[in-house]
């Protein structure tokens, strides 16, 4: 069995994926959530806010593990396709943080910028890992 890693562009964003899974389910968990635990907050709106939140925590883990396995692949033109859609996902999850961080609280902004930086880090390696040529990956 001879399993050889042919895009660490895919690797490392799978790695990444994780790590951002696990740190904003920590986040949530110690920092975000418990807020929500007041008397003013209905139980269903406190269920509909964590189960939103850790959409994106799986969502994430889904990402990382995918762009792992993607990363084992010989002929990357066929899971290109899925890279680029999660690339879309991710641009588009940062124009609705950013989007609705500026509508509701625009000095708001500064604070959505490490998460800004990491998603843009993130989608710039995986567009490398889709720009590698057949003669790179072998």
């Amino acid at each position: 069995m001879n399993i050889k890693i042919t895009n660490f562009y895919y690797l490392i964003a799978g790695v990444l994926a994780i790590l951002f899974a696990f740190t904003h389910a920590w986040n949530g968990q110690s920092a975000v959530l418990p807020t929500l635990n007041i008397e003013t907050i209905s139980v269903g709106v406190q269920t509909i806010f964590t189960y939103v939140w850790h959409i994106i925590t799986v969502e994430n883990l889904v990402f990382g593990i995918a762009f792992i396995f993607m990363s084992f692949q010989t002929d990357q033109s066929k899971i290109r396709f899925s890279a680029w859609l999660i690339v879309a996902i991710l641009i588009v999850r940062l124009m609705a943080i950013l989007g609705v961080t500026a509508f509701f609280d625009a000095s708001g902004l500064k604070d959505a910028i490490i998460d800004s930086i990491a998603i843009v880090i993130y989608v710039a390696l995986i567009i490398l890992g889709t720009r590698m040529k057949k003669k790179q990956l072998t």
